[in-house]
């Protein structure tokens, strides 16, 4: 990421798993321009308030949209990403665990989790423990957004490094990424990820502030915004988006 800041990889940037390879697809993850978002999720993004964390930033290519409307503070566990992400030009950018958030109660009114970032809690339970955490961060009204793979909508192989599970509607994923560059290959550590559909995720909720109001799925991903039982959408009923494309 940070070599692409710069200026373009230096060499080959791949997911491995095993014998299985297949291509990082860096700028697609990390580097796509705002006016090549879908419609819905710019739309979802500018509804935010303000002050918002975006957790797990990457580059910072959320974060440096929603900088221009309010206070946004960006961490990633990743001090090349953050790194990047300051020099593109995000104000505030920490190396900061997502599973050791270290602000004050309160803090913001909204959190952004995007890349599937929850579900290296490797667990449903782990989720749960980590949407806790992210509630005490932020307000009594406090939204955040989640997204992640749904095993129900997935097709066998359909998924790099996809791993079944007997439980309906929880899957796992499993790779690491490789960086061949200047003729030296960096590996990095292996990545484990739970998958749950939004049905799981309305389970994870239970016992934490959050409940899931809105669902935007596509082609076995989703996005999900997520709002305190407090909030004034309390009682409302819950919206959900399918495009099947």
């Amino acid at each position: 990421m940070l070599d692409y800041q710069r200026g373009g990889l230096r060499g080959e940037c791949l997911y491995r798993d095993g014998a299985d390879v297949q291509d990082g697809n860096v700028r697609g993850h990390y580097f796509t321009p705002p006016e090549e978002w879908r419609d819905d999720w710019r739309e979802l993004l500018e509804s935010l308030a303000f002050p918002v964390v975006d957790v797990g930033c990457g580059v910072g290519q959320h974060a440096e949209f929603l900088q221009d409307r309010g206070e946004v503070v960006a961490i990633d566990v990743s001090s090349a990403a953050v790194k990047a992400a300051s020099e593109r030009g995000v104000r505030d950018a920490r190396v900061m665990d997502m599973f050791e958030l270290d602000f004050p109660r309160d803090r913001f009114r909204s959190a952004l989790v995007s890349g599937t970032q929850i579900g290296l809690a490797q667990s449903l339970a782990g989720a749960r423990d980590f949407l806790a955490d992210l509630a005490r961060i932020t307000d009594e009204s406090g939204v955040a957004v989640v997204d992640n793979y749904d095993p129900t909508e997935l097709e066998p192989g359909e998924l790099f490094g996809y791993r079944p599970d007997p439980r309906p509607g929880v899957a796992h994923r499993t790779f690491h990424f490789e960086y061949v560059r200047d003729g030296d290959r960096e590996v990095g550590r292996s990545l484990h990820f739970v998958l749950f559909s939004p049905d799981r995720l309305r389970d994870v909720t239970v016992g934490t502030p959050w409940r899931v109001a809105e669902v935007q799925s596509r082609g076995g991903f989703y996005k999900a915004k997520l709002t305190k039982d407090g909030a004034e959408s309390k009682g409302g009923e819950e919206t959900v988006s399918r495009d099947n494309a």
